[in-house]
């Protein structure tokens, strides 16, 4: 969770932070089509950012132990990653792939969605937003082992800086015996990429 210590800003207070944005970039807050625009933007990061509301762990809870004897990979692929990058304020957008190997328990496939979805909806580097999403399955589920791989554009690559449109960075944590046994990662890798 984040450090709640610190006082948030008003709606207001918020506000008043993208005129002064939208008057720095050279344009006038006033103008007709930029009147509503301090308000469209603060209720738009609430969206975006709502990965600061709750803790994402607690989305793993509720497991189920009747699995009929399953003990093989469980991947979800291709989950619509939205962050932002923490340097920039600028999108980081991609897909995620989470497995884990389950050890008498799973979860349901949507909470895996919505584990990457509560990570990914904060400031953050992909770095650590992979190794977070693996390590909350990890410490709730107690699988056998866990793999996350994400692939993502980060914007502020391809719309400023070095301007690489196209490029994408991978980024993977592999834990247990995902990350231990040749085999079972060979095989997460490649149920990842399709083969």
């Amino acid at each position: 969770m984040t450090d709640t210590s610190r006082k948030r800003p008003s709606q207001a207070e918020a506000e008043a932070a993208v005129r002064t944005l939208i008057q720095w970039a050279g344009d006038d807050p006033d103008r007709e089509g930029l009147l509503d625009t301090p308000g469209r933007v603060t209720r738009s990061y609430l969206e975006l950012f709502g990965g600061y509301e709750a803790d994402p762990r607690d989305y793993l809870a509720r497991t189920f132990e009747e699995v009929g004897g399953y003990d093989e990979l469980v991947v979800l692929k291709d989950i619509r990653v939205v962050s932002f990058c923490e340097h920039h304020m600028l999108p980081v957008i991609g897909r995620a792939h989470v497995g884990y190997l389950p050890d008498k328990r799973v979860v349901g496939i949507s909470k895996l969605a919505r584990v990457v979805h509560g990570f990914a909806r904060r400031l953050q580097i992909q770095e650590k937003l992979t190794a977070e999403i693996a390590e909350a399955i990890d410490d709730i589920l107690k699988p056998k082992g866990v793999g996350v791989v994400i692939e993502a554009e980060h914007a502020c690559m391809t719309l400023r800086g070095v301007n690489t449109p196209g490029s994408s960075l991978t980024t993977s944590t592999l834990l247990g015996e995902l990350r231990a046994d040749p085999r079972t990662r060979q095989e997460f890798l490649e149920l990842v990429r399709g083969r």
